[in-house]
């Protein structure tokens, strides 16, 4: 049994923990990121899926991209993209969204061989994602499937954070006054800033997403939201 799957079957929930000395630790994959870790320090992969359709029970994952961040700093350099082959069929409506056609897909490895490659990716990193309880329902599907269990890693959702914010810091408010009517990403990275040239490819959202986020954690960090408690208090998935 190699190290992902050990891990796999050690951590069966993404709930907090407390060691003998008082403090509280966030389970990962292959280790723990302490709960009083300090977001400018704290590891992240910000990770988006692209799909066959919404449905959890009979649509499937088609690409998978993600960026490391350390804090607020992306790591560029540091990406994972992956195209994987269909477990059934592409509709047209869906190809129509994400542009891969299933010629492209057909000589790719299933997403049973690209699990561990993404668990190594993603480490002992805090998953962030846009609406990511979605990404997370297929993923976690797939984990299940496999190792009995789903993915152990903590997990932010954007979104949240956004509605946090825009309830909570006046600051933000100030800077970006009149609320946006949708808060899918891409009205949210034209309202604030971020530049949308490609639209989905699951890893230039996975950057639409870490460049929100950044200007998300300047913010949070002038509302007194610095540690990785507070994150996951406001925005866990």
């Amino acid at each position: 049994m190699n190290m992902l799957t050990e891990c796999l079957m050690k951590f069966a929930s993404r709930l907090r923990t407390t060691s003998a000395d008082g403090a509280q630790h966030v389970q990962s994959c292959s280790g723990k990121v302490a709960g009083n870790t300090p977001l400018a320090e704290c590891p992240f992969v910000v990770v988006d899926t692209e799909l066959s359709g919404l449905d959890v029970k009979k649509d499937f994952i088609v690409s998978i991209g993600a960026l490391k961040m350390t804090g607020g700093t992306i790591h560029i350099s540091k990406e994972f993209y992956r195209l994987i082959r269909p477990k059934g069929e592409l509709t047209k409506k869906s190809v129509e969204i994400h542009g891969i056609t299933p010629g492209e897909l057909s000589s790719e490895a299933a997403m049973e061989q690209i699990m561990s490659e993404f668990l190594d990716f993603i480490s002992d990193a805090v998953i962030v994602g846009h609406f990511i309880h979605l990404d997370l329902s297929f993923l976690n599907r797939e984990f299940k499937k496999q190792f009995s269990r789903k993915l152990p890693n903590p997990a932010v959702d954007t979104q949240k954070i956004y509605e946090w914010l825009y309830e909570n810091s006046m600051n933000f408010r100030k800077h970006y006054p009149g609320r946006p009517v949708k808060t899918d990403l891409f009205s949210l990275a034209n309202r604030y800033g971020v530049s949308v040239k490609t639209v989905h490819n699951a890893l230039s959202d996975s950057f639409i997403t870490a460049q929100l986020f950044q200007k998300f954690l300047y913010f949070l960090k002038t509302d007194g939201i610095i540690t990785l408690n507070d994150l996951t208090d406001i925005g866990r998935a």
